[in-house]
């Protein structure tokens, strides 16, 4: 048995504290610094955090490497098989040209574009960050943006922007799946604290975005369906995420954001002439004035109903019970791992729910999402292919992050510079979103700056006496403010508009409200965790 220590440095916490740190700055410095590519970036810490592992804490290198290797198959599975099923089934209505009919759909709402930009960059955007995430919202949106008139600068801008509120639960809560596992807090718990968190954004964003599309005119006269949206789309992201499931959380909220919108008088009244003109400095794609049939908008809309409708299922207790008794349990090969305890860790089993996981419910839905698009099966089965081939190098930063995240845990670094941090007290609430956005601007994923530091900020918390789940949730949550400054959607929004080269621009224009945005949740969080607003945690 491997029985972590939390000095093992010269019996000093700061000098243990600073090598277990080594392999995160290590990631962090080539990532930011550097600029290598972010798959190699995290084998080079995945080393490094071997290294620190065997070296300087004497885990054995077959148990070091044995929870590498643990790392990365969860990484695989659940965490890569929701993605890759989520994008597949984007993928396939590219294919048969339904996204075509969904984005005329979309153009057709409404002539304002300040309306235009909260349903295409807010709303749609969050629907496509639920299924997809990985910077496709902003590519998607920044193009469908241009498409209506926009300035290339501008479209950009208000896509990475509007990427923030849905984030955490992206990619069907890939973020807060991960966060979870990588803490042993209840799935549950946390993505209720993130739920209490994240809403609080989507009431603030759309008002952001009516802004920078329109300045003070269009806050003055578009504040009422902006509102209207937030508070919609707010509501639904807190009542599933505590109550149905996160799994749905985007995509209810996203829907249901678009629906009220729509149904506001005030949006559909058409933009006066002079709104138009001095906001849609582009030129408008005519192909947005052809006509769909009604059935075939039916057909758009279908795979984004199937997948609410498959988890709906699944969330049914009887169906619930049913596919949890297919879930695996084994214990982890060569791994044998206590705490300073003494008492043995939860790494050393590892859970395997083949059914009821959220990737095998999208694979679901996306089954029959080919049946409706009428694709055919061989097909379908190439697209799924691609989208593997497409996401190969994501594939391999997210296994070998987790495999680090896995080796800094179980080895005990992670504790060591937990114990460390704590020294903060209560400072720690107010500090705590900063390290998520932190590793967000870097990283790039939400799920990787989880992974990196969920389980520094539990063991802080512990030693602070402060809610682990309060300062997890606020990892993701301050974390998906970083997601407009990053390198990886910074690059993805430029070559969307053809705007190559040209990333400073834009992180001048973002940086003062992912700042702006940060500062207000981490106040959240702090006054979370005093008596001002602790009544809001479950």
């Amino acid at each position: 048995m491997y029985v972590q220590e939390l000095e093992p440095v010269a019996d000093s916490l700061g000098l243990s504290a600073l090598v277990a740190a080594l392999p995160l700055l290590i990631v962090l410095v080539l990532l930011g610094g550097v600029r290598m590519k972010a798959h190699l970036a995290g084998l080079t810490g995945l080393l490094a955090a071997v290294l620190v592992a065997w070296l300087a804490y004497g885990m054995p290198l077959d148990q070091t490497v044995s929870g590498a290797a643990q790392g990365a198959v969860f990484g695989l599975f659940p965490i890569l098989w929701i993605v890759v099923n989520a994008l597949w089934v984007y993928r396939m209505t590219v294919r048969t040209r339904h996204f075509d009919v969904l984005r005329r759909s979309f153009g057709r709402l409404s002539d304002d574009p300040r309306i235009q930009a909260l349903v295409v960059a807010f709303c749609f955007g969050a629907l496509l960050e639920a299924l997809a995430g990985f910077g496709a919202p902003v590519a998607i949106c920044s193009v469908m943006l241009v498409a209506l008139g926009f300035d290339p600068v501008r479209a950009a801008v208000v896509s990475l922007v509007a990427n923030t509120a849905p984030v955490a639960f992206g990619a069907m809560a890939t973020p807060v799946v991960t966060l979870a596992q990588v803490t042993g807090l209840p799935l549950d718990d946390v993505a209720s604290v993130v739920g209490r968190q994240t809403p609080l954004l989507a009431l603030v964003v759309p008002l952001v975005l009516v802004w920078l599309v329109d300045g003070w005119r269009g806050l003055r006269e578009a504040w009422l369906p902006a509102l209207v949206c937030g508070v919609a789309f707010a509501v639904v992201q807190f009542a599933a995420s505590n109550y149905v499931s996160p799994q749905l959380a985007d995509i209810g909220a996203a829907l249901t954001g678009a629906a009220a919108l729509v149904a506001v008088p005030h949006a559909r009244v058409p933009a006066p002439e002079s709104v138009r003109a001095s906001v849609l400095t582009g030129s408008r794609d005519e192909e947005l004035d052809q006509e769909d049939p009604r059935s075939e908008v039916l057909r758009a809309y279908t795979p984004y109903a199937l997948i609410v409708v498959v988890f709906s299922v699944a969330q049914i207790p009887a169906v619930k019970d049913w596919l949890a008794r297919a879930t695996q349990t084994y214990d982890w090969p060569f791994l044998d791992v206590a705490g300073p305890d003494g008492k043995p860790v939860g790494g050393n089993v590892f859970t395997w729910p083949v059914v009821s996981t959220g990737g095998t419910l999208v694979l679901i839905a996306g089954v029959l999402t080919a049946v409706v698009l009428g694709m055919h099966a061989r097909v379908a089965a190439r697209e799924w292919v691609a989208t593997v081939h497409e996401l190969r190098f994501a594939i391999l930063t997210v296994t070998s992050v987790l495999a680090l995240a896995y080796v800094m845990n179980l080895s005990g670094q992670a504790g060591t510079i937990g114990h460390f941090v704590a020294a903060a007290g209560a400072g720690l609430a107010f500090l705590s979103p900063v390290l998520g956005w932190f590793g967000v601007a870097v990283s790039g994923s939400d799920t990787s700056s989880n992974a990196l530091f969920g389980a520094l900020q539990v063991t802080a918390a512990r030693e602070s006496g402060l809610s682990p789940a309060l300062l997890a949730a606020a990892n993701s949550s301050g974390g998906v403010l970083g997601k407009m400054i990053s390198p990886q959607n910074l690059t993805i929004a430029c070559a969307a508009v053809g705007l190559a080269g040209r990333e400073g621009d834009l992180l001048r224009k973002v940086l003062p409200w992912s700042l702006g945005l940060l500062l207000v949740m981490c106040l959240i969080v702090m006054a979370q965790s005093s008596p001002v607003l602790s009544w809001m945690l479950p």
